[in-house]
């Protein structure tokens, strides 16, 4: 049964990640993206989460690479950032998010699918944005 579902979830990520190809090239649709996933995500806060930090990180994550600020990622794992972003914001997913306690569980999945598989470029992220956090904070200093 987990083997199937696990096995759904990958298909789905994968699908909206070919989707993610057309935000590639497009940055005003890119920040179109963003900020829905924002609004979404704020207004559904307390039914995400712990999904709901991770989604934010991945939203910056999308936004540093569309602003240029961070480049240091293979065309393949910002798709699969902006695939998850893109499932997250459809309306039309496994789960319906109307559904009442389970509309946001498959979204939770497809971003804990992503975020494994992109784990390493993730870690290097995190350590870059630190870095430049650090290195903003000592300039304004």
């Amino acid at each position: 049964m987990f083997g199937t579902r696990n096995k759904n979830i990958e298909n789905e990520q994968k699908k909206y990640e070919l989707r993610a190809n057309e935000y590639l090239e497009n940055p005003k649709k890119t920040d179109g993206l963003i900020k829905n996933a924002i609004k979404k995500a704020n207004d559904k806060k307390g039914s995400l989460g712990e999904a709901w930090d991770k989604l934010q990180l991945l939203v910056d994550f999308i936004r540093s690479w569309a602003n240029g600020d961070y480049r240091n990622v293979s065309k393949g794992t910002i798709a699969a950032v902006i695939g998850s972003v893109i499932y997250f914001v459809s309306p039309i997913d496994l789960v319906p998010d109307f559904i009442a306690g389970l509309g946001f569980l498959d979204d939770a999945a497809v971003i804990g699918f992503t975020l494994k598989k992109i784990s390493g470029d993730l870690e290097r992220y995190k350590e870059w944005k630190e870095k430049n956090a650090l290195q903003l904070n000592n300039d304004l200093n």
